[in-house]
């Protein structure tokens, strides 16, 4: 009876510890679903990969609304199984918006940002014209060099 009692309160203890983190974030389901997203990918699995990654963008702007970095985290993984299919017109919308979304949360020179132009520029140098590329791989570096400067 005492160890479950201490198995009890530790759980419940555990519980109340990790509650304010999932308010942070768009929660546990989000967390797995993005994993799941990345598997897929690293298989190459993208048609899959684009079912569950608009699962994940849902449960983002459920759990934390539609201005979020984890919403924002969505939109970029959707954005580049779209960009790894070929289907670049629906790819660059949503690389659009997760950059946009994550220079009004976390500023226009955060690394988050950096790594989001990166996603965008290279979309432009797969669908071409290679000039399109150019100026958001030159913002994503100054960001880089600034951030190690």
């Amino acid at each position: 009876m005492k160890s479950i009692l201490t198995m009890t309160t530790a759980f419940l203890l555990l519980l109340l510890a990790t509650q304010p983190v999932f308010a942070q974030g768009a929660g546990i389901e989000w967390d797995i679903l993005n994993q799941e997203v990345m598997e897929l990918t690293r298989a190459g699995k993208y048609d899959r990969g684009v079912v569950v990654a608009k699962k994940a963008l849902e449960v983002a702007e459920k759990n934390v609304g539609h201005n979020h970095p984890d919403v924002a985290a969505s939109l970029n993984n959707l954005g580049g199984l779209y960009r790894a299919q070929g289907k670049y017109a629906q790819a660059e919308p949503l690389l659009k918006r997760a950059l946009a979304i994550l220079e009004k949360t976390l500023g226009p020179d955060h690394r988050t940002v950096a790594l989001s132009l990166n996603h965008l520029a290279e979309l432009h140098r797969a669908r071409g014209p290679y000039a399109q590329a150019e100026p958001p791989y030159k913002r994503a570096l100054a960001i880089k060099e600034k951030a190690l400067g």
